[in-house]
């Protein structure tokens, strides 16, 4: 981006993918080169977002396309149309670094061109995101909550035909499509169904690694609840944790919040 220009990929089936991507979306296989792709390229499908023009490009040579803005009125857009990247100076590591396209009907069909020096890679870059929203939770999930929170205890409604829970509680049977029946009580003991062990760090975790990512169902319950083990060992847990482990609730000290959070973990019945 700071170099004013668009790195795109070769695939191994011949395709150029621009902005690069590592691995081919058609077939999986890695990319085999960087190149240089066109500054020019077509529309191929457009909306208008909050004043903004939105439009799919793919620009000469490639055989993908992807959004960015259009710098034009709505009236003047239309698919198929010509256009050429526009520059924001002084932004380096944005694909916002493109300000935008404009309109370029006259504009030559650009030709995808070899790139033998590329710059280091950016392993990440730091910002923040702010989702402001209200969920209404209903009449299902809300008692759900109520009671995790002010009880300390995990309730489902039965199914249409048995006496086992369903985990989240929901008005209809997802089996029988029939009405769920009433209240039921689950333990907060029950059997892992399946699971993974997480042994490395990623962007996003709540919980260091290493851990258990592990789908359990309560005494009483028919569906999974996906939760979390802690674990000290990789090697304990490949040996002791799997499906038909028996586990236990931990629950969390203090003021309940009224979500899932407020089991702090699960951890293994020694039986």
């Amino acid at each position: 981006m700071k170099n004013k220009r668009i790195v795109g990929s070769r695939m191994a089936n011949g395709d150029i993918v621009a902005p690069a991507q590592d691995f081919s979306a058609s077939d999986g296989e890695p990319m085999t080169n960087f190149v240089e792709a066109p500054q020019t390229g077509e529309i191929t499908a457009f909306t208008r977002v909050d004043g903004n023009i939105i439009a799919f490009i793919r620009l000469d040579g490639c055989s993908n396309q992807f959004p960015h803005r259009i710098l034009d009125q709505l009236d003047n857009v239309k698919i198929g149309a010509r256009v050429k990247a526009e520059w924001e100076d002084g932004v380096e590591q944005s694909i916002l670094a493109i300000k935008g396209f404009v309109l370029a009907p006259d504009a030559e069909v650009g030709t995808v061109r070899a790139l033998d020096e590329v710059e280091e890679a950016i392993g990440s870059l730091p910002y923040s995101m702010a989702l402001q929203y209200e969920h209404a939770y209903g009449p299902y999930y809300g008692r759900m909550f109520d009671e995790i929170k002010g009880f300390g205890r995990v309730m489902g409604v039965r199914g249409s035909s048995n006496d086992d829970a369903l985990l989240p509680p929901r008005e209809i049977d997802d089996i029988t499509h029939k009405p769920t029946g009433t209240w039921k009580t689950c333990a907060d003991t029950g059997t892992i169904r399946g699971c993974s062990i997480i042994n490395m760090e990623f962007i996003g975790q709540t919980l260091k690694p290493p851990y258990v990512y592990a789908e359990i169902v309560l005494d009483g319950a028919s569906t999974r609840l996906i939760h979390f083990i802690e674990i000290d060992d990789v090697e304990y847990a490949k040996k002791n944790i799997g499906p038909g482990t028996r586990v236990r609730a931990i629950w969390t000290q203090g003021e309940r919040k009224g979500s899932m959070a407020d089991i702090e973990r699960f951890e293994v019945i020694d039986e």
